[in-house]
């Protein structure tokens, strides 16, 4: 069992380090036994992702319920032969996440097949499932059983998740229009997003990393290089967005070079390695 476990985890690893070099540079700079953890929940939510997102010549609901059915089914046998699941149960049974978070999850996803438009409830409600809880997934792993420690970090790792979530949709807006038919911000017009519009919504981000921020000072040594890195990029994704005009954030996807990736992977280090957060 330790082998096929091992080969689970290092599944979980390769398909993150296939779909997103962001994410993979922050768990390099978590401590080692923090890597496959984190590598399998990313695994589990991307496949999730991945099914509601891309896979357009298959019956996407059919296979969501499936996917839904074999992760609870992977929790109560411990075990799954798909590997990306097995690793997840194995993650989800150690450090004691909740179900709670895997449903409100799988829900989001499951909004992602009937919902072009949201209102302010509905928004909530997916940012929550979509981004808050992997954050809290993410927390529980990093507080490592400490209980009272997770619930001191609960809210600023929702805000951090909401914070990234937020930026994925200004980001992506051109893309989740035009080949998913998704406008996620509650009463935007895609076809006239306006500099108001921008502005509030930018504001309300700003907000959830200020937040988020005084979190990420009191996670553990081992974890809080890793998440404060992905803080960094994304604020410097969310600052490079604000620079651009409505128009132009509708019409292309914004993106941080790899060269300057690793510009920030290097000064986060130096910033934790001498106590400089």
């Amino acid at each position: 069992m330790d082998l096929f476990d091992l080969t689970t985890f290092k599944c979980s690893k390769l398909i993150t380090e296939h779909y997103s070099t962001s994410f993979t540079l922050g768990i390099k700079t978590l401590h080692k036994k923090f890597h496959y953890p984190i590598y399998a929940i990313y695994g589990f939510v991307r496949y999730a992702d991945e099914i509601v997102d891309t896979f357009h010549d298959f019956d996407k609901e059919k296979l969501l319920h499936k996917f839904r059915k074999d992760t609870y089914l992977a929790i109560e046998e411990k075990i799954s032969l798909n590997p990306v699941l097995h690793a997840f149960q194995k993650i989800a049974h150690h450090y004691q996440i909740e179900e709670e978070l895997i449903e409100a999850f799988l829900k989001s996803m499951e909004m992602d097949l009937h919902h072009d438009a949201y209102n302010k409830e509905g928004y909530q409600s997916y940012i929550y499932g979509s981004a808050e809880v992997v954050g809290l997934m993410c927390l529980r792993v990093f507080c490592e059983g400490k209980k009272e420690l997770y619930e001191t970090l609960k809210t600023p790792a929702r805000h951090l998740g909401a914070a990234f979530q937020k930026v994925n949709f200004l980001r992506d807006m051109k893309s989740d229009y035009y080949e998913r038919g998704r406008v996620y911000f509650p009463d935007i017009d895609f076809d006239h997003f306006t500099e108001h519009a921008k502005y509030q919504i930018e504001e309300d981000i700003q907000k959830d990393f200020d937040q988020a921020y005084a979190g990420i000072l009191k996670l553990p040594v081992g974890a809080r290089a890793g998440v404060y890195l992905a803080y960094v990029y994304y604020l410097n994704l969310f600052k490079k967005i604000k620079n651009c005009s409505p128009a132009r954030i509708a019409s292309e996807r914004i993106r941080i070079p790899d060269n300057q990736k690793f510009a920030l992977l290097v000064g986060t280090y130096f910033r934790h390695r001498f106590n400089y957060l």
